[in-house]
C-alpha cells in the first residue's frame, strides 16, 4: 500500500556565484547528489529577472556547467587569475528578494543553528544572514532614500528568533501535519490539490534505503498557513517562477527542546511559539484588532511531547497541545504621547454588530473547531476605569456573537481578574488557575497520535474518560483552543498559559503510558523543565513585544520569588517604558517594511512622513475612502 510522508526539500546547501552580468546560485539536497540552478540576471536596474530551467543535475554536470561559465567569462582567455565566475557567498536557504526604490536585493540564510528535533525532522534558528545588491554598479539606478529603507529593513534583526526547517511545516501544528499523513492514500489523491502532494517521491533517496520494499511513497507538502509566515512578501516576486525546492518559509517567534529520561526512555518536550505576521508589531503602537479580525501580539503556542526511542511519525509516540494568546479583538489603543506608566485606553470606533470580533473568532473556529475558550485576565474591579473598558466590551461582544451561534458550538467567556487574587492573602493563584485549567482541557482534549497505552485501558482514571476532543482508534484530536488575554498578553497571561500547559503536560504524559496519572506536582523534574521553557518562552514573546524580559514570573505567582527578584522586576518595568518611549516607532517602521506592510513608491509619500501607520493595517478603510470620493 502507498505510504505518506512529508516532503524533503532538495535544497538544503547554496552556493551563489558571480560574473558581472549574473548571479548564479547553485542549491544542492543535504547529500549533495541532486542540485539546481537558479540564473540572476544583473544587467537589469529595477526588474527582477530569474531563469530556473527546473533542471535537476548531478555533481558532474554541475562541475561541467561552472567549468563553462568559468571558462565564457574570462577576460582573457587561458588565464586562471582573471576568472569572471567568483564564489560570493554560501548558505542554507532564501529568505527571499526585496526592492526598496532602487533594484533587488537577495537575503539568504548564512549560518543557521539546530533548536530542536520533531520525528526526525530538524528545526532550524537562523543565526546570520547575507543581504546582496543584485544589479552590478554600471547600470545601477542610484536614489537618495534608499540608504535609508535599508537601514529601517535591516533593523529587523533575522538573527533574533527566527526558524525554519526543511521538511517540516512549521506554520502549522503538530495535529494538522500528521493527519495529512494519516489519511488514507485513495482520499489524498483525490481530494488533495496538486501542490500539496508528489507521487513516487521517494524520502529516503539520499541516504540509499529503498521505502518499504519499493512501495510507492507519496509526498505530502501541505501549503504553509500564511498568518505565521514572516517572508511570505519577500517570496511573493518568485514563488510562482522557481521551483517550491527554493521556497523556504521562516516563523517568528520561540523554539525551545528539553530531554527527560523517564524509566531510560528519551522523552523531547518542545515548546513553540508562531508569532502572526499580520497587525504586527510593537506593544503601545499595536492594540486591539484591524478592521480583518487580526489581533495585535497574536501568538499561537504548541507543546509537543515525542518518546524520541522512536523517531518515525507513523511508528512513533507524539502528542501535542494547542493553546492562543492574542489582545482583545476590539477597536481600542493608548496613547503614549503623554508619557505616562499606563496611559488611558480608548475605545477609538463604535462596533455595535461586533464585526471585527466575529471576523477574529471566524478563523479561530476555522482553525481550531469549537469550543473557543477566551480566560480574560483583565481587572474587574478598578478606583478609576481603565482595564474594564475592555471586559465589558468584550462581554458584550461575546453575547452578541452567540446569538448566532448553535448553543454547542458557543464561545466560552471565562473572566477571572488575576490581579485582585494576586493581592488576596487568602487566595492562591495558582492553584485557582489548575482549576481552570482542568476544566479548560477537559473540554478540549489535546493530541496524541497513538491509542490509548495499556496501563490506561487496565487501570484507568476517572478524568481521563471524561476528556473532550474527538476520540478515535488511531488516537486523539484536540478540538477548540484556549484563547487567553490580559492587557498586554504578556506577565499575566503567560503564567495562566503555563498552568494550562503544566495539565496538558501531565494528560500527555499519562497518554504515552509514563505516568500513573494524569497530575503532575511542581517540584518534580518534569515541571522544572517545564517551567524554564516556559520562562525563556514568555522572555523572548516579551522581548519582541513588549521591548523587555517577564516582569512577573510564575515564581512571583508561587511567592517564592527571592528578594533580589524585585529589584530585577523594577529593572524589567524601566526597560520596558524606555523601549516603548524611545525605540518602539522605529521597530514598527522597520516591521512595517519587512512585512511588506508599507511598499516604497516613487513620488508617494516615505515610511518616515506618514503620520500613523493606521490606514496601512486597516486596508478595508482605505478602499472605503476610495468609494466616497468616487
Amino acid at each position: 500500500m502507498p505510504l505518506a510522508s512529508p516532503i524533503i526539500s532538495g535544497i538544503q546547501k547554496l552556493i551563489l556565484y558571480e560574473t558581472r552580468a549574473r548571479y548564479f546560485l547553485v542549491g544542492s539536497n543535504h547529500a549533495e547528489t541532486k542540485y539546481r540552478v537558479l540564473k540572476i540576471d544583473r544587467t537589469e536596474p529595477k526588474d527582477l529577472v530569474i531563469i530556473d530551467d527546473k533542471h535537476v543535475y548531478t555533481q558532474q554536470e554541475v562541475r561541467e556547467l561552472l567549468g563553462r561559465l568559468d571558462l565564457g567569462n574570462r577576460t582573457k582567455m587561458g588565464q586562471k587569475g582573471s576568472s569572471g565566475l567568483s564564489r560570493a557567498v554560501s548558505a542554507f536557504g532564501i529568505v527571499g528578494f526585496v526592492q526598496f526604490l532602487e533594484g533587488y536585493y537577495i537575503v539568504l540564510i548564512t549560518k543557521r543553528r539546530k533548536m530542536a528535533d520533531i520525528g526526525g525532522h530538524a528545526i532550524y534558528k537562523i543565526e546570520d544572514t547575507s543581504m546582496l545588491y543584485i544589479p552590478n554598479d554600471s547600470v545601477r539606478v542610484t536614489h537618495p532614500d534608499e540608504a535609508r529603507y535599508l537601514r529601517i529593513f535591516q533593523n529587523v534583526d533575522l538573527s533574533s528568533n527566527f526558524y525554519f526547517s526543511y521538511s517540516y511545516d512549521l506554520s502549522h501544528s503538530l495535529q494538522y501535519n500528521l493527519t495529512i499523513l494519516r489519511m488514507p492514500t485513495e482520499i489524498m489523491k483525490s481530494e488533495m490539490p496538486t501542490q500539496t502532494r508528489q507521487e513516487g517521491f521517494d524520502i529516503f533517496e539520499d541516504e540509499a534505503i529503498s521505502s518499504h520494499g519499493g512501495s510507492s511513497t507519496f509526498g505530502i507538502c501541505s501549503e504553509p498557513y500564511m498568518k505565521y509566515v514572516w517572508n511570505g512578501e519577500l517570496l511573493n516576486c518568485i514563488k510562482n517562477i522557481v521551483h517550491r525546492d527554493w521556497l523556504l518559509y521562516i516563523i517568528h517567534g520561540f523554539c525551545g527542546q528539553s530531554k527527560l529520561l523517564i524509566y531510560g526512555r528519551p522523552i523531547y518536550v518542545t515548546l513553540m511559539a508562531r508569532r502572526s505576521s499580520k497587525f504586527a508589531g510593537t506593544r503601545f503602537l499595536k492594540r486591539g484588532a484591524n478592521c480583518e479580525g487580526d489581533v495585535a501580539n497574536e501568538v499561537e503556542t504548541e507543546q509537543i511531547v515525542h518518546d524520541a526511542s522512536v523517531m518515525s511519525f507513523s511508528a512513533g509516540s507524539y502528542s501535542s497541545y494547542v493553546q492562543v494568546r492574542g489582545s482583545v479583538p476590539l477597536y481600542w489603543s493608548q496613547d503614549i504621547s503623554t508619557m505616562m506608566p499606563k496611559p488611558p485606553i480608548t475605545l477609538d470606533q463604535a462596533d455595535p454588530y461586533a464585526h471585527v470580533a466575529a471576523y477574529h473568532f471566524d478563523q479561530m473556529l476555522q482553525r481550531f473547531g469549537s469550543p473557543i475558550i477566551i480566560l480574560n485576565l483583565v481587572k474587574e474591579r478598578e478606583k478609576r476605569r481603565h482595564e474594564r473598558i475592555l471586559s465589558d466590551e468584550l462581554v458584550a461582544a461575546v453575547t452578541y456573537l452567540n446569538q448566532f451561534i448553535p448553543p454547542e458550538r458557543s464561545i466560552v467567556y471565562i473572566p477571572w481578574d488575576m490581579a485582585k487574587y494576586t493581592k488576596s492573602k487568602l487566595c492562591n493563584v495558582l492553584d485557582r488557575l489548575n482549576v481552570i485549567a482542568e476544566n479548560v482541557v477537559k473540554r478540549t482534549g489535546f493530541f496524541v497520535n497513538r491509542p490509548d497505552a495499556y496501563c490506561s485501558v487496565l487501570r484507568p482514571d476517572e478524568k481521563w474518560h471524561d476528556l473532550g476532543g474527538v476520540v478515535g482508534p488511531s488516537g486523539h484530536l484536540q478540538t477548540g483552543v484556549l484563547r487567553t488575554n490580559c492587557v498586554d498578553c504578556l506577565d499575566r497571561t503567560n503564567t495562566a498559559q503555563f498552568m494550562v500547559g503544566k495539565c496538558a503536560l501531565a494528560y500527555q504524559l499519562y497518554s504515552l503510558g509514563l505516568i500513573d496519572k494524569p497530575n503532575l506536582q511542581f517540584d518534580t523534574d518534569a515541571v522544572r523543565l517545564f517551567e524554564e521553557l516556559y520562562e525563556d518562552h514568555g522572555d523572548t514573546l516579551s522581548l519582541q513585544y513588549g521591548g523587555s524580559q517577564l516582569v512577573h514570573r510564575v515564581k512571583t505567582y508561587r511567592k517564592i520569588a527571592p528578594w533580589t527578584q524585585h529589584s530585577k522586576d523594577i529593572m524589567q518595568t524601566l526597560s520596558r517604558y524606555y523601549s516603548n518611549a524611545f525605540s518602539d516607532a522605529d521597530r514598527q517602521d522597520a516591521i512595517n517594511l519587512f512585512l511588506g506592510v508599507f511598499k516604497p513608491t516613487e513620488g508617494k509619500s516615505h515610511l518616515w512622513e506618514l503620520p500613523t501607520d493606521f490606514y496601512l493595517h486597516h486596508k478595508n478603510t482605505m478602499k472605503l475612502l476610495h468609494s466616497k470620493r468616487r
